[in-house]
């Protein structure tokens, strides 16, 4: 009999299904201080249901407190983890035994690149080019999981995206 592999014994742990292998993070909300929603990148399946009252909840629980408390919240078996921007705030979810501050400057190093990318980044930035902001939450973000760390790479990226878009014809206007 061959002991059990490192592995082997940490794959309980790491994956809860072996089929669906938990990721760092649950979603990733902005909000403005008006509690609107201007970016949700969700990264474990809800209903429209859920997603509408996991928005609601955080509104509740994160808009109304004030800038001296803690930027980490027990909620629902999972902690939130917010950052408040200007008008915005940067909310991420994820499991109790997750490190915060590896959330806070996972929003931070977000918020940089943005900032990077747009020129002193503000709402209206994120209204007018929420696609933009996407494309950079999803090279940062893969699956839950950090997958990018260089916020100049991120925004290197999205140049050559947006140099790519620029050469590429309209649909329908002749060349």
């Amino acid at each position: 009999n061959n002991p059990p592999s490192f592995l082997s014994t940490l794959q309980p742990q790491l994956c809860p299904h072996p089929k669906f292998p938990r990721a760092m993070l649950h979603y990733v909300v902005l909000i403005n201080k008006q509690g609107k929603v201007r970016l949700t990148k969700w990264f474990e399946p809800y209903t429209h249901e859920q997603r509408d009252s996991i928005i609601r909840d955080l509104c509740n629980l994160v808009l109304p407190r004030s800038w001296d408390m803690c930027n980490m919240v027990d909620w629902k078996g999972t902690k939130l983890v917010y950052k408040r921007f200007a008008s915005l705030y940067f909310v991420g979810a994820i499991d109790r035994q997750d490190n915060e501050l590896m959330m806070l400057e996972l929003i931070q190093m977000y918020v940089e690149a943005l900032d990077l990318y747009f020129g002193n980044v503000c709402e209206l930035d994120l209204i007018f080019h929420f696609d933009r902001a996407y494309y950079i939450l999803g090279e940062l973000l893969l699956s839950g999981d950090l997958q990018e760390t260089s916020k100049h790479a991120l925004v290197e990226t999205q140049r050559r995206s947006d140099a790519i878009a620029e050469k590429k014809p309209e649909f329908g206007k002749p060349r």
